[in-house]
């Protein structure tokens, strides 16, 4: 990609942002494809982390603060609080625990002592189709409790992601997991969420929370807490299937 081939050609402090109104190529996780359609925020961010910092340690939490930083660019704005738009681990927005409405892909390659992070991010905005989209929640929500929020725009949901994502990350650099964990937590979908570890008859395991690393941490019945990473390439909150790392 051009953004891929560009960013070793930048000075350091200068960051670079893809916007795309539409995209054809897109990839998912595991080789799935990314349908975008128009009306979905899409865009490709690139950041320059160092590797001896409290986040250039622990490079699976860029997908989280990624996640975190969509919910966030919505909740944040006064008014618009209660839109249900949520967290899943590792990488998904969802609406409520329903519904996908957008995900976060992260590249990252190490150069001497520094990563080189490409975070491609994409989510629903303005079109229905094909799952459900940030503005039809905000006109369920108007209907349900009589406001009159305004539709929001892929632009301005852009910048205010970028805009929080690197407030999320200052803290994060500061300090560490901790300074962002109850935030994410706040607007996680797995509270309390019962799941089976290692197959379909496996043992019965509570989640916990997210470790330093960014894995998940489940609270085995009759044991102890352990960290899991997801089954294959997706975390499946029907089936359930998570393996101890």
């Amino acid at each position: 990609s051009l953004i891929g081939r560009l960013m070793f050609d930048l000075p350091e402090e200068m960051g670079l942002i893809a916007v795309a109104v539409r995209q054809t190529q897109g990839k998912g996780r595991g080789g799935n494809v990314w349908l975008s359609p128009m009306g979905c925020a899409l865009s490709t961010l690139h950041l320059s982390i160092p590797l001896h910092s409290n986040l250039g340690q622990r490079i699976p939490f860029i997908q989280h603060l990624v996640s975190l930083a969509v919910v966030e660019a919505v909740r944040s704005i006064p008014g618009y609080e209660d839109i249900e738009l949520r967290v899943k681990w590792p990488n998904d927005i969802y609406y409520s625990d329903l519904m996908k409405i957008g995900g976060v892909l992260v590249n990252s390659t190490l150069i001497e002592t520094t990563f080189h992070i490409l975070i491609g991010f994409g989510f629903n905005v303005n079109n229905s189709n094909p799952t459900i989209c940030i503005n039809d929640l905000i006109a369920k929500f108007n209907r349900e409790e009589g406001t009159e929020l305004k539709a929001l725009s892929a632009d301005c949901l852009i910048a205010r992601t970028v805009t929080v994502l690197e407030r999320l990350i200052e803290l994060f650099q500061e300090k560490g997991p901790n300074g962002v964990l109850p935030q994410y937590y706040k607007y996680w979908v797995h509270s309390g969420q019962r799941v089976r570890l290692r197959g379909e008859d496996g043992p019965l395991a509570w989640i916990v929370g997210v470790d330093d690393f960014g894995f998940l941490q489940v609270h085995q019945e009759g044991g102890g807490v352990e960290s899991v990473h997801p089954d294959g390439n997706s975390f499946d909150m029907l089936r359930n299937l998570i393996v101890p790392k």
